[in-house]
């Protein structure tokens, strides 16, 4: 299973970002060839090597046409332009959440709404850009998994569209919620609100890298700065060893506006791409509507299955996901003789012991329905049976 680590201990931009995805191995070609795609006009993609303090690093940027008009967007804009552009599913998806994300941010610090917010040098050709291709390079180089750790905001002051706010900007702060980070002494706008949305939207974990990641090849993304220290984003790109690959992870989303017909159809989706279990709760969302959040148990390594099902087969446009932990049973499964037919049975044990007893239920439905017997006679022959046996072995022992 792939993974990144990244260590923004000279802050996190989306052109860093991506800088350190085309070190990392993206295809320039592939990337320019994306970037067409997208309804957007005005710019022009820069790509070059750098040496910061000695680092050599990959600086892109989107250059913008001074003459061109650039609006200011509303979310719902930027939603139509990643829509109709020639992306996975599953790009498109995570794009619209990071901008959501974003959106949220805004929103709190200025008392208004997701939806009316204007997004001013977020909402720019270059941000759409830095975002999109970010999560596109994730998935080109078949990333699944990322980590950040050592992020640094920078402090001071800057001067944006709203007038001179603190470093780090509001919504950065907002955004940044859960997140350790520390400020550093470089009076400088290191880690940005869309280096902080795509940190929020896409990493997996923060602080310690884990244990079980070996790195495979490191890469530079060069920001803007000149500073004393490197101004570059390091990636690190290697895989996740078999103990990672065994963790769980709970995926979770609620869903206000899909029919209640699909679900059947998501669950089945999900458990033949290897979902442990999947589950429905219903919940009361804002303005007091109806919903239910699907929930999924999974193998960590399955995110990306997991999350391009619910993506592409449900209306979501942004999935939770947390790491948990699991004390199972021993499970087996064997047969029983009941007086009208064999019966399978599923046992589960602790430290050897036998806890449960279950009759396969489509068996005992079936011999019940072919026999005239009771459906309750059925499944506690074969409990009887079951134990009954169990306890001639003890016998014999």
């Amino acid at each position: 299973m792939k993974a990144i680590c990244l260590s923004g201990f000279s802050g996190v931009s989306g052109n860093m970002f991506v800088g350190a995805l085309l070190d990392a191995g993206l295809p320039e070609k592939e990337l320019r060839a994306m970037a067409r795609t997208l309804p957007v006009s005005g710019y022009k993609l820069k790509i070059r090597q750098v040496l910061k303090c000695g680092v050599k690093a990959t600086y892109f940027d989107v250059e913008l046409d001074k003459t061109a008009h650039q609006p200011h967007r509303h979310l719902s804009d930027i939603v139509k332009i990643i829509q109709k552009a020639s992306l996975s599913p599953a790009v498109k998806a995570r794009s619209i959440a990071v901008f959501t994300r974003l959106a949220e941010a805004e929103a709190k610090v200025h008392g208004t709404t997701s939806g009316e917010v204007h997004f001013h040098e977020v909402g720019g050709v270059d941000a759409i850009i830095y975002i999109v291709a970010t999560v596109f390079g994730l998935e080109a180089l078949g990333i699944e998994n990322v980590y950040a750790d050592s992020l640094r905001t920078g402090r001071g002051f800057i001067k944006c569209d709203h007038g001179t706010m603190p470093v780090p900007a509001p919504a950065t702060v907002e955004l940044l919620n859960g997140i350790p980070y520390t400020l550093g002494d470089i009076e400088k706008e290191l880690l940005t609100p869309t280096g902080a949305a795509l940190l929020a939207v896409l990493c997996d974990g923060f602080g310690e890298i884990p244990a079980d990641f070996i790195g495979e090849r490191t890469a530079y993304g060069a920001g803007g700065w000149d500073l004393d220290i490197p101004n570059v984003l390091r990636a690190r790109l290697g895989s996740l060893q078999a103990s990672e690959k065994s963790a769980l992870t709970v995926f979770e989303t609620n869903i206000d506006d899909s029919s209640p017909q699909i679900f059947d159809y998501v669950m089945q989706r999900l458990f033949k791409a290897g979902a442990l279990d999947v589950w429905l709760t219903p919940v009361q969302m804002k303005k007091n509507r109806p919903a239910v959040t699907l929930s999924v148990l999974a193998p960590a390594a399955l995110r990306a299955e997991v999350e391009t099902i619910i993506f592409t087969e449900t209306t979501t446009i942004g999935i939770r996901r947390y790491a948990v932990q699991r004390t199972a049973a021993e499970r087996r499964e064997g047969t029983v003789k009941t007086p009208w037919g064999e019966v399978r049975v599923k046992t589960s044990s602790i430290n050897g012991k036998v806890c449960s007893v279950t009759p396969e239920y489509e068996d005992c439905r079936r011999l019940a329905e072919k026999t005239g017997t009771t459906l309750k006679e059925v499944l506690g022959a074969a409990r009887n049976s079951f134990q009954s046996r169990t306890h001639k072995t003890k016998e014999l022992r």
